[in-house]
């Protein structure tokens, strides 16, 4: 008599249990979210950054453009490179023409690294 009460009970109780379906919502507004969440998602994102967005002694594209051609022509005296190949101290400069630009190869003899900078015909 007890072992059918308390099989009838465990039976009643587990037909009284109710499951629903998972539903995915995204919290993203760029996924699907709502869009009320753009706000605290990006002040969440700016609060972790640890980046700065200044970068000294650059005032925009000119500057960088200067630079940019003071590194690559410092080994050569800031003038256009040569055809040709030319040592100075480890490195090795290999420059060509190309159908793509001016091509300059460069190659550290101590260590074997190369690198590779393509100056596009204008």
């Amino acid at each position: 008599m007890k072992t059918t009460f308390i099989l009838l009970f465990l039976i009643s109780a587990t037909s009284y249990c109710a499951g629903q379906q998972l539903v995915y919502t995204p919290k993203n507004p760029a996924f699907g979210g709502d869009p009320f969440n753009y706000t605290w998602l990006l002040n969440s994102a700016n609060a972790q950054n640890q980046f700065n967005d200044d970068f000294p002694g650059l005032d925009g594209l000119g500057d960088f453009d200067s630079l940019l051609q003071n590194q690559l022509f410092s080994p050569f005296n800031n003038e256009p490179p040569e055809v040709g190949t030319t040592r100075e101290g480890d490195l090795e400069y290999e420059v060509y023409e190309s159908t793509e630009g001016l091509v300059i190869n460069i190659l550290n003899i101590q260590t074997g690294e190369q690198s590779q900078i393509i100056i596009p015909n204008e």
